[in-house]
């Protein structure tokens, strides 16, 4: 089993940061990166990274969240700032193939979800 594992979640004021980090059991993913979910909503692409360092983010996120990686540690990351109450829902680590960035699919792996909370 293919295992990711979140972490860094939590409750924040509007105007804070956070960061986000997610481990998986195997190396070598063509792609890995966050989704969210707040409820009553789409599970929405957040930012993710390729094996290249090529990186996609949603529109609304660009200039204040920032995704990383760090392949040696089968890790990605995403840093967070100048957080806003839209920002809120359950952040979820995901992982794929290089296909899957190019096509603007999900991977076929995904963590457990973390909750990222923003108070006005």
């Amino acid at each position: 089993q293919v295992q990711l594992v979140e972490s860094g979640g939590g409750l924040v004021q509007a105007g804070g940061s956070l960061r986000l980090s997610c481990v998986a059991s195997i190396n070598n993913f063509g792609v890995m990166g966050w989704y969210r979910q707040a409820p009553g909503k789409q599970r929405e692409l957040v930012a993710r990274i390729d094996s290249r360092g090529s990186t996609k983010y949603e529109e609304s996120v660009k200039g204040r969240f920032t995704v990383s990686r760090d392949r040696a540690k089968n890790s990605v990351y995403l840093q967070m700032n100048s957080l806003n109450v839209e920002d809120t829902a359950v952040y979820y680590c995901n992982a794929g193939s290089l296909g899957d960035f190019f096509r603007d699919r999900p991977g076929n792996y995904w963590g457990q979800g973390t909750q990222v909370t923003v108070s006005s």
